[in-house]
């Protein structure tokens, strides 16, 4: 399996701002199923930024190993901002990474509903302490909802952390 040539750039200009920061990074990954990990280790010299990630599929994976809230589950559902929010936040504090990307959604063909169609997806970002979330309507198969859902999680860490890296130099 190969990493196609734009993520591999998004990748590697996101393991070059961890490394300019000093960061760390994992992530928590329930429809992309480890691709943001991959993309990212694809990247040589990535163990300097990245120690583990989290390939959380179930719900009973989240809560064990994320310390995702049954409530939040039951709630708001495993595709929510506010599930990908504890998401982060727990793979950040299980991993002790500085920042943390978290993806949950629906890549079909099935399980979507005419509250969260088939190519909802939800990701939440963590940055020292920090939680931003993001709901996106993605379009095409699975496997392009699974890559365009990749790629976005890259440029928006990226964003968030040159965003950071811009507030602290001015």
């Amino acid at each position: 399996m190969t990493v196609p040539a734009h993520t591999e750039t998004l990748a590697s200009a996101l393991g070059q701002l961890l490394l300019r920061k000093k960061l760390s990074i994992t992530t928590a990954e329930s429809c992309t199923g480890g691709g943001i990990s991959y993309a990212l280790t694809a990247i040589p010299g990535s163990s300097a930024y990245l120690d583990r990630s989290f390939v959380t599929y179930s719900n009973k994976a989240k809560q064990q190993l994320l310390g995702v809230k049954s409530a939040t589950l039951l709630q708001f559902g495993a595709v929510s901002e506010e599930t990908v929010a504890e998401m982060a936040s727990g793979a950040a504090t299980a991993a002790g990474a500085d920042c943390a990307v978290a993806v949950s959604g629906i890549a079909g063909p099935d399980g979507g509903s005419a509250l969260k169609p088939v190519g909802t997806v939800c990701f939440g970002f963590y940055v020292q302490g920090a939680v931003a979330t993001v709901r996106i309507l993605l379009h095409g198969d699975r496997s392009a909802v699974r890559q365009q859902s990749i790629d976005f999680a890259l440029q928006q860490m990226i964003q968030l952390l040159t965003a950071q890296i811009d507030s602290t130099t001015v």
